[in-house]
């Protein structure tokens, strides 16, 4: 009966609450330029996709599109926004109170202080689901226009935003029972706020006072929900920190009606607080964390693969980072930046509790060019100094190089930003970054390199002499960046894969090679080498074999028990913006059955650029089963007369045998060999997966050699390496409207709908004021 009493008090005290916030002017102007905002960005972004649609452009994902993209989605400005708009409602729950004097006769009234507050939070909470409605709205329009609308990862988004609210209105209820004035607690409320939002980046040098204060700071807190994700811990940091400011606004009421000491008030108010704190130590442990992943395509967590990786991970695993300050990105791994830097595996330790994050600290010679021109006349240690004085570091928390060679050796790494993964039984990989924008290693990477402790790394051997491309050559004709620089995301090395090179007339190709390379042939090879390869063949193992302009006749010797033949004629097609033998190949169908790599690649609109190739006949392959990978347009020719192929000229003349057609310029072949699968690529080509093809932007060429590559030598390792990270695609890619829908779309969400509101408040004001 008590129960009852109470919660009929609490409800009477929400519902005097309520019916006075929407007899205010305030309240209703919150709600007509909530309104008129998301209307506004609503109505634009949901125009550009119309517009598009009706020029004849695909749609993608067009949920994300309109809600959470970085660059369009409307969820992320109301995030920002939403602190200017609650301290406007908050200020005067119990402000007001004060300054009409009624707080006394609530005080000498039979209503606990908790009806009181707990009455009044529950209506901001009505208020905050009057502010998600007018997002529900439009929400709700999206859910019966687009196909296949995802209504799920909006769902978590609105939670995200209306716990943002809750969190927000507690704070401003607390704020003003501090004081009668209205406007002070409004001040009071944004300066808690910028508090809770800044108060991430205090401390963040201290182990102990970092953990604190980034589990205290607000900022980016319904980031993740905005994406579709719904952690736990986030949800309960909301709830702990609603619960912690409705506590201490309850117990602010109550040393208004009992006399207590100053010291008491600091013990309880500390007490409150610190149990709050406690909650979310606990709340935050990889352990206790859930999560629920509201997207379509699962984009906010693991690919299957690497979840499958993780899975068969045994045993602890640490992941020491080793931050050398003189190396060009020390930065990220800073003491103030360790949290940011930790949440790049937040996805791994999500799935794998056990994962410990380290972090060493020291100094040593590294390549900095940058460095050296800023601080040409200091030594290592001096420059080391130097920078620990520009960031507020200790210079005694850095190790000295013979400290750390001590160690362990990182001088195979250049001494860089390094990362080294640890099993409990000592075995090491490494994770590295990598010269390129992002910098950081992709899922692909990270999940590649965590593989290695589970699966044996494929050895690719690469042929030497015979004027073979190199794996050690740096040059533009070289294969260095694909097949072993440590820094290049693409290569071979950062893919899970091992190389090495191999002398065909010194070294007989053992089965623990699992790929052999046998690049451009400049010459014939030896009767040894030949019989070396042909052993390899017959017993089964793997190849790639990559032909060359001017090197048909010493490939067709080495192909010839497999039944391709390169063409004598180089390649050739029309081109307006470069030269006629620089040709965009495309996947072929049966490639993209087959590889998923290449029909990513295919649905993006990528091919591979192949300079100077040859065409390979396959028609006389026997004992293998044979399918195209890459093949040229329609109007490509095989030139037999042009020799000279910079300033050539380069015209299909049918008389000398040239006829336009489509071309194959690389194939796969497979057949079974006892219990084994034997793989192997040929292309009529060199050149595409050199250095300098890498570091070249062809006009006109919409290509990406990259994942010709990965995956080739994915199907050579039978699917082991490197990691598809490949996600189901998303099928919410149509807006079920036609173009003339657009004006009146911005007529409601723009206008009529906000002037609705505004009416609405207009005449209950009025009424009201009538009464």
């Amino acid at each position: 009966m008590k129960l009852n009493k109470n919660i009929r008090q609490t409800l009477r005290v929400a519902k005097i609450e309520l019916s006075s916030m929407f007899y205010s002017p305030v309240a209703w102007l919150v709600l007509v330029i909530f309104a008129l905002l998301i209307g506004y960005d609503y109505a634009n972004v949901f125009d550009s996709q119309l517009r598009g649609q009706s020029l004849g452009n695909s749609l993608w994902n067009v949920s994300s599109a309109i809600y959470n993209s970085w660059m369009t989605g409307i969820l992320k400005p109301i995030l920002r926004n939403l602190y200017l708009y609650i301290p406007l409602i908050t200020m005067g729950l119990m402000s007001r109170e004060y300054q009409s004097g009624s707080i006394k006769l609530l005080y000498s009234s039979p209503i606990k202080n908790s009806s009181i507050i707990i009455g009044k939070y529950i209506a901001m909470m009505c208020y905050g689901a009057a502010l998600m409605s007018i997002i529900g709205l439009n929400v709700f329009f999206s859910w019966l226009t687009v196909e296949n609308f995802q209504l799920p990862m909006l769902l978590v988004g609105m939670l995200g935003i209306y716990l943002l609210i809750l969190a927000y209105s507690a704070i401003g209820l607390f704020m003003s029972t501090l004081t009668a004035y209205q406007v002070v607690a409004a001040v009071g409320t944004l300066a808690v706020l910028a508090v809770l939002n800044f108060i991430g980046d205090v401390g963040q040098g201290i182990d102990f006072v970092r953990d604190i204060t980034f589990w205290l700071s607000i900022y980016g807190r319904s980031t993740s929900f905005i994406a579709g994700l719904l952690p736990s811990a986030d949800v309960l940091y909301f709830l702990i920190v609603i619960a912690l400011f409705l506590a201490l606004s309850i117990f602010k009421l109550n040393t208004e009606k009992k006399i207590m000491s100053l010291r008491t008030k600091v013990l309880k108010y500390s007490m409150i607080v610190v149990s709050a704190l406690l909650l979310g130590y606990l709340t935050s442990l990889p352990q206790a964390k859930l999560y629920y992943d509201g997207t379509y395509t699962k984009s906010n967590t693991l690919s299957p693969e690497s979840q499958q990786v993780i899975k068969n991970l045994k045993g602890p695993l640490t992941i020491t980072t080793y931050v050398n300050i003189l190396a060009p990105d020390y930065f990220a791994g800073l003491p103030f930046n360790r949290n940011y830097d930790m949440a790049r595996y937040e996805q791994y330790i999500r799935f794998k509790p056990e994962i410990k994050m380290k972090y060493v600290y020291y100094y040593h010679k590294a390549n900095n060019p940058d460095l050296d021109a800023r601080y040409p006349d200091l030594n290592d240690e001096e420059r080391a100094k130097e920078l620990c004085k520009i960031s507020s570091l200790n210079f005694k928390m850095f190790k000295s190089p013979e400290e750390i060679e001590k160690i362990i050796d990182l001088s195979g790494e250049g001494y860089q930003f390094v990362r080294i993964a640890e099993q409990e039984n000592g075995r090491k990989e490494v994770l590295r970054l990598f010269n390129d924008n992002e910098r950081h290693p992709r899922e692909r990477e990270i999940s590649a390199t965590l593989k290695r402790f589970i699966a044996k790394a494929p050895l690719i051997a690469f042929s030497t002499g015979y004027g073979s491309r190199s794996i050690n050559n740096y040059g533009g004709r070289g294969f260095y960046l694909f097949a072993k620089d440590l820094w290049f995301r693409h290569s071979l090395l950062n893919q899970g894969f091992d190389t090495r090179e191999i002398d065909l007339d010194r070294e007989k190709v053992t089965d623990d090679i699992s790929v052999l390379v046998i690049s451009d042939l400049k010459d014939s090879l030896s009767r040894e080498a030949m019989a070396n390869v042909k052993d390899f063949i017959d017993r089964g193992g793997n190849m790639v074999i990559l032909g060359e302009y001017g090197r048909s006749e010493n490939m067709n010797r080495l192909t010839a028990s497999l039944g391709v033949h390169f063409s004598d004629g180089v390649l050739a097609s029309p081109n307006e913006l470069g030269s006629p033998v620089v040709l965009r190949t495309s996947y072929t169908k049966e490639a993209v059955e087959r590889h998923p790599m290449f029909a990513r690649m295919y649905e993006w609109g990528y091919g591979v650029s192949v300079p100077t190739s040859v065409a390979l006949d396959y028609s006389q392959v026997k004992d293998f089963e044979v399918y195209p990978v890459l093949q040229t347009g329609d109007d490509t020719w095989i030139e037999y007369e042009t020799k000279d192929l910079v300033d050539g000229e380069f015209v299909c003349n049918a008389e000398a045998g040239e006829q336009k057609g489509v071309y194959t310029t690389l194939v796969n072949l497979k057949r079974k060999v006892g219990d084994k699968e034997q793989r192997i690529v040929i292309s009529g080509d060199s050149d595409f997966i050199t250095n300098e093809e890498f570091s070249l932007s062809r006009p006109g060429i919409e290509a990406n050699n990259f994942e010709i590559i990965t995956g080739s030598f994915r199907w050579l390792s039978y699917d082991v390496f490197p990691i598809n990270t490949d996600r189901i695609g998303a099928i919410d890619n149509q807006v079920n409207l036609s173009g003339g829908w657009r004006v009146w779309i911005k007529l409601f969400f723009m206008i009529l709908f906000p002037v609705f509101l505004a009416g609405t408040g207009i005449s209950i004001i009025y009424r009201r004021q009538r009464k």
